[in-house]
């Protein structure tokens, strides 16, 4: 699993431009009007061409094949206004923190799991399957709480709550979700919340088992790997009058001394990046 990960930080890390930068935004705008005109479609026929359906798919509405990703969860205006707001957000922030490429390949392999899941169940139940993209954004809150998981959220605009318990309630509810499935036999709804973060166990696996480790030995390797890497960046500073060198494009601060360096927390050690490149490296393990 780390070394699957590594593989798709090396691959984001050299191809920073893959993926659509802002994908949230169109996705949460797309989602809003598609809630919109189904409102006020009242006989569902614009909607019915929305849903993924194997069976259409191979007779040429190809289109079927991203277009369930953008129907909306169903529910009050105001319900589901929270949701886009929430999707939104969260969306941005993991992009700001990873680079678009990295989000974008989560969110992407997210949708082609679903989709190879979805023919997969068509082909051997024999029944139409239908997709739904909820369970893949609230995935979302998962990596959140793997990077964030002390920020607080304010729920009802008044308590603030931690975002690992929202993340640990969200966990509750995929369980629920796979229990309610088994119980009433729909087998291929059942597993749909774990195909859904299939991708989150990928990409952040390694992040997920480092936060589980108990807080005193992580706390401890990394006081002492900081500590180490730190004396040797100060014996270097008195010997050298190189302050900051990029660790992926070596620029230092003498070739460019109006370039911005920055130092990543993530990585193991003390590695110091330009500003281009501190979302956009291989974090050092």
């Amino acid at each position: 699993m780390r070394a699957l990960s590594r593989a798709i930080e090396r691959f984001c890390a050299k191809n920073r431009r893959f993926g659509i930068p802002q994908m949230m935004r169109y996705i949460v705008i797309i989602s809003a009007a598609v809630y919109l005109l189904d409102m006020l479609d009242l006989s569902g026929t614009f909607i019915s061409y929305m849903y993924f359906d194997p069976d259409r798919i191979i007779r040429g509405q190809v289109w079927r094949l991203i277009s369930w990703v953008f129907i909306p969860q169903m529910g009050y205006l105001l319900y589901f206004a929270l949701s886009l707001y929430l999707y939104y957000y969260i969306g941005n922030t993991l992009e700001r923190e990873w680079g678009t490429a990295k989000f974008s390949f989560y969110y992407f392999s997210g949708i082609i799991i679903n989709i190879i899941y979805g023919f997969l169940m068509w082909y051997f139940a024999k029944m139409p399957f239908m997709l739904t993209a909820s369970y893949l954004n609230l995935s979302m809150y998962f990596a959140y709480a793997v990077l964030f998981p002390d920020n607080q959220f304010m729920i009802m605009f008044i308590i603030p709550v931690k975002v690992k318990w929202l993340a640990l309630v969200n966990a509750f509810y995929f369980a629920y979700s796979i229990y309610v499935g088994l119980y009433y036999r729909m087998y291929s709804s059942a597993f749909l919340p774990l195909v859904a973060i299939l991708n989150f166990f990928i990409i952040c696996g390694g992040d997920l088992l480092e936060l589980l480790r108990p807080v005193k030995a992580r706390a401890s390797a990394q006081s002492i790997n900081f500590q180490r890497a730190a004396r040797q960046a100060q014996r270097q500073r008195t010997e050298d009058p190189l302050r900051h060198k990029c660790s992926v494009c070596g620029k230092t601060n003498l070739d460019h001394p109006s370039l911005d360096f920055r130092y990543c927390s993530r990585c193991e050690g003390y590695h110091c990046f330009c500003i281009e490149h501190i979302n956009n490296h291989v974090h050092f393990r």
